[in-house]
């Protein structure tokens, strides 16, 4: 994707894989691997398939593991997907956060994503 390449730190990116989106910030670009350090945000799981815009399960995972991904795998977010996630991850209660879940969450979409895509590994 060419669009990816002008990512900059800071900007929200979106990475879907079958009816789950990650949507992480970009901490840097390596253009010369042609891979994107990004910290995971936050992963969208749809009840209902691929709409996301349904009824859907949020889960935080701002105190995660750090990926090292290829470029081609993101695309730009838009504002209008993500603001109102953004604040309804920031209003998430205490009881609602549960880091061992999300790191499994985190690893079961990882896994998930390399079986999609194995060639942009290579």
């Amino acid at each position: 994707m060419d669009c990816a390449l002008n990512f900059k730190p800071g900007q929200i990116v979106s990475l879907e894989c079958g009816d789950a989106c990650l949507h992480s910030e970009v901490i840097q670009v390596v253009e010369a691997r042609q891979i994107c350090w990004v910290r995971p945000l936050m992963l969208v799981v749809s009840a209902s398939g691929k709409d996301l815009s349904a009824e859907y399960t949020l889960s935080d995972l701002r105190d995660g593991a750090d990926l090292l991904w290829p470029l081609s795998l993101f695309r730009e977010a838009f504002d209008t997907e993500v603001i109102s996630l953004l604040t309804e991850l920031h209003s998430l209660d205490a009881d609602k956060k549960d880091g061992a879940i999300a790191s499994r969450q985190l690893r079961d979409f990882v896994d998930r994503v390399w079986e999609a895509f194995p060639s942009a590994f290579h």
